[in-house]
């Protein structure tokens, strides 16, 4: 650490402990909200770029931090987020958490058993597959610290997100957090958890997130996150005449929210706000230098990732719709103006600006270090995050002052990123073993 000048500057008053921080998806959320958050991230890149953001972050590994620098965490904080790695869980990784399901949730309710041993549960969890199955009871194992600490107070908001395969490990905990019993010693919570679509809150992409709230009782009821668009109909032109009935079921109550929000649409936006770079404003080159409307985005993506079970089969999705889910591999994706172009193998690519925009990370927020694409991939969706938090602790959606504020990301000094970069990795032999060989230090392309 550094300080405690320092320390008091950036630390004081946080609220928000962000386990598997990333580059700073939630982080952004909080900062438009007036919530002040702490992450904690072991990958290099992503606290540089956090850095580089003005985030306040630890560089470390959450279990060594739960284990072994739980003091370390300001007694401020009374909400605990997450998003743990979802790489064992994903379609896109290797399927291990995935078939892991039912273990899982066996260790769960070991875990808050008085009976059993935490020493051996650390030993059996040696035995899965992936080794990163495990961190998805991070959070839960956090709680229990914060029970377990007789300086510490239980976390009175809990928000938690992942892939859609982990929904039935969200459930467990749900359970187990509403019910208060062994470990929990009668700490219970308000608990839901629900599948939510990116682009029905105004998110240009098509992502499913499973998304957990848990309060402690007195705070409201925890209900449904409202959406603010329409669903993106993925199998368009595929419908079959049973769907119609439904469909059209639909339309009275989609009729009144806003349409979902297009790549075409949300890179436009990016361009034409003030200190915009050509990393983002680029299509502006497809407007005719005497034109007076908006500049034309007309193109289409097609995805590095098969369709239909067939990897030959690559998806496409028009500028006018929204992109496809932005992964780690968000480069790879071939961006065509024409159909010659792609007969003739004329292609483009997102650029880490544009890609970022596409997560609803402001236009310029500064993406430093390596490996940006997989950070940008890893993060979750700012805008998405906002509507989560707010709920989870305000109580109500976000406003359109904040939504709109959160275009743009305040410029940051050189002395404040150094100060965090002490506060995080002062004493490098504190964070993960060689994460600082690959950093490039503050690479910043996004910036004008």
């Amino acid at each position: 650490m550094t300080d405690p000048e320092v320390l008091a500057r950036h630390l004081d008053e946080v609220r928000i402990l962000d386990l598997f921080a990333g580059p700073g998806g939630l982080d952004v959320a909080a900062h438009f909200l007036g919530l002040k958050s702490l992450g904690i991230e072991w990958d290099g890149n992503a606290c540089e770029t956090r850095y580089a953001a003005g985030l306040p972050t630890i560089h470390a590994d959450v279990r060594v931090m739960r284990e072994d620098r739980f003091d370390q965490i300001p007694k401020s904080v009374d909400i605990l987020a997450g998003g743990p790695p979802c790489q064992s869980f994903s379609v896109a990784g290797t399927g291990a958490g995935r078939r892991a399901l039912e273990t899982v949730k066996r260790f769960i309710h070991r875990l808050v058993d008085e009976d059993e041993n935490e020493a051996e549960i650390d030993e059996d969890l040696r035995a899965l597959d992936d080794p990163r199955t495990a961190l998805v009871l991070e959070p839960l194992r956090w709680l229990l610290k914060a029970i377990d600490t007789d300086d510490r107070n239980p976390y009175e908001v809990i928000v938690l997100e992942q892939v859609p395969a982990v929904m039935p490990l969200w459930e467990v905990y749900a359970q187990i957090l509403r019910g208060g019993e062994g470990r929990l010693g009668g700490v219970k919570y308000e608990a839901e958890c629900w599948q939510l679509k990116t682009e029905e809150y105004g998110v240009p992409q098509t992502r499913t997130r499973a998304v957990l709230i848990a309060r402690r009782p007195g705070r409201g009821a925890v209900e449904a996150i409202p959406t603010t668009h329409r669903p993106f109909d993925v199998h368009r032109g595929k419908r079959v005449v049973a769907q119609t009935d439904s469909l059209l079921a639909e339309t009275s109550v989609l009729g009144r929210k806003q349409s979902w929000v297009s790549m075409a649409d949300s890179l436009r936006a990016a361009s034409q706000l003030s200190g915009s770079c050509d990393r983002v404003s680029r299509f502006k080159s497809q407007q005719s230098s005497d034109s007076e409307s908006e500049p034309q985005l007309d193109f289409f993506v097609v995805s590095n990732y098969g369709s239909g079970g067939d990897p030959k089969n690559r998806g496409r999705r028009q500028a006018s719709e929204p992109a496809f889910t932005v992964t780690g591999k968000v480069s790879r994706n071939k961006i065509y103006k024409s159909e010659s172009d792609l007969a003739a193998g004329r292609y483009d690519r997102f650029t880490i600006a544009e890609s970022g925009v596409l997560q609803t990370f402001p236009h310029n927020f500064p993406w430093s270090g390596q490996d940006q694409a997989q950070q940008v991939g890893n993060a979750v969706p700012p805008r998405l995050g906002m509507h989560v938090l707010s709920a989870a602790v305000l109580g109500a959606p976000p406003s359109e002052e904040a939504l709109a504020a959160a275009r743009s990301w305040p410029n940051v000094p050189a002395t404040t990123s150094d100060e965090l970069r002490a506060l995080g990795c002062g004493d490098q032999s504190q964070c993960p073993a060689g994460s600082h060989r690959s950093i490039a230090i503050r690479q910043n392309p996004a910036a004008p």
